[in-house]
């Protein structure tokens, strides 16, 4: 009798820890989340309030009983917002659709074809992950110069076409695909592009929406070379376009509707990631799975 009421006082006390342990977790990952998500907050609760109750608050308040969205009108249509969002789209449209193009057949030919010096070329390839981008920049910019594609989308777009990271994902979703499947496509006499498109592609389908979303959010907050190659504000993304409003005095002076601008650029990458951020977890971790 006394050992079972031992081992029902050693399970009430296990779930006593149980339920104190995760009260604890819990309420540091809810203060956690609090402190990051606060500046959001912040920056969402000035941007629908006016510039005169806003310059009016000698101590900020945490809370607006008239919101207005006059501030995002403004920048739309006073700060040329909108033809940094028509920029941006364009320029992350052209980009996404020429990386994707280059990157399949890159890792298509790393991972099935054979060619003299294979492996040699891919791992100097990957040896091109250590330099860091600032080091190639000054290079970029002076051939796109040169060429006299500054301020131009093709100057922008030509750096970004590539990428060593996302070619190398793909190649090692690519090599888990069985080789009879080759093999048996070839005896069909199925061509190596037709093989790409209709069995490679599908079956790593994940990974390559992964890298699209991945490149979109990359493209989107894409600030120093398209700041370095353009100096026309018609051509400018919305990165460049939010620094622009704020040197041009229209942000430093109307704090509201900087942070109207800046909630506006931050909610498509918000929205896009909140959507698809199990494809994109499900992507890496299947990339990085051999066998």
């Amino acid at each position: 009798m006394s050992n079972i009421m031992d081992f029902d006082r050693i399970e009430k006390r296990a779930k006593r820890n149980t339920i104190i342990r995760n009260i604890v977790v819990y309420g540091l990952l809810g203060l956690w989340a609090l402190v990051v998500l606060f500046p959001f907050y912040w920056m969402l609760l000035t941007s629908v309030k006016t510039q005169g109750s806003y310059a009016s608050e000698i101590v900020p308040k945490l809370f607006t009983l008239s919101p207005t969205m006059e501030n995002y009108l403004a920048v739309f249509t006073e700060a040329d917002l909108g033809r940094y969002f028509f920029n941006t789209f364009v320029f992350t449209v052209l980009t996404t659709a020429a990386m994707l193009v280059v990157t399949v057949m890159a890792a298509f030919a790393f991972a099935r074809l054979d060619f003299p010096g294979k492996n040699l070329a891919f791992v100097l390839f990957l040896a091109l992950m250590m330099i860091p981008n600032e080091l190639v920049i000054i290079t970029n910019f002076v051939t796109m110069k040169t060429a006299k594609l500054d301020n131009t989308f093709l100057g922008l777009i030509l750096p970004s076409v590539s990428s060593v990271f996302y070619i190398y994902l793909l190649k090692e979703n690519f090599a888990q695909i069985p080789d009879e499947l080759y093999y048996a496509a070839k005896v069909d006499a199925t061509s190596d592009l037709k093989y790409l498109g209709k069995v490679m592609v599908p079956i790593c389908r994940p990974t390559i929406v992964t890298i699209l979303i991945l490149k979109v959010i990359e493209c989107w907050n894409s600030y120093v070379w398209p700041r370095l190659i353009t100096d026309d504000p018609k051509m400018f993304l919305v990165s460049g376009g939010i620094q622009n409003i704020r040197e041009s005095g229209y942000g430093r002076d109307n704090i509201p509707a900087m942070m109207a601008a800046v909630v506006a650029v931050s909610v498509p990458l918000i929205l896009l990631f909140l959507i698809f951020h199990k494809k994109i977890m499900a992507g890496v971790a299947r990339g990085g799975v051999k066998g």
